[in-house]
């Protein structure tokens, strides 16, 4: 069963506060049902918003979001980012960021012995990363 301890976030929160301040990021880490790591990108330089929709648009092997897709996630300006297929979703200093956050978050021992195939899901601990929250939009900061 998973789960995370305030041990392990302190371990996880040693290693991104510096990541962080490398990328002129402002977030927070916490812990979710003491088994999803959370971290919560709430402001910076990176238009994580914008290069999420743009390589959307210039992605070929998917069908593209809608206009209304994109008018909703620029009304609301937060979006989750998906662990597992980021590297599609996101180009240049905003994928950087999510390969270097995501071993970060990586770094207290998690494990993955997880077998879809058979229904049994083995891991440490989960990993959720939010660019901004439903009730407080991420901002980009010049």
């Amino acid at each position: 069963m998973a789960y995370i301890s305030q041990a392990d976030k302190a371990k996880i929160a040693n290693q991104i506060k510096p990541l962080l301040k490398q990328f002129g990021l402002k977030g927070s880490l916490s812990i979710q049902n003491h088994s999803t790591i959370v971290l919560t990108v709430k402001s910076g330089a990176i238009d994580f918003i914008g290069n999420y929709i743009e390589a959307d648009r210039n992605k070929s092997y998917a069908k593209n979001m809608s206009e209304d897709q994109v008018a909703y996630i620029r009304k609301t300006n937060n979006i989750r980012v998906n662990t597992y297929w980021f590297q599609e979703h996101f180009t240049g200093v905003a994928k950087e960021f999510l390969i270097k956050a995501i071993a970060a978050l990586r770094s207290a021992g998690w494990y993955d012995n997880s077998d879809a195939m058979t229904d049994y899901f083995d891991v440490k601990y989960y990993i959720d990363i939010k660019i901004g929250r439903w009730d407080q939009p991420y901002t980009v900061s010049t």
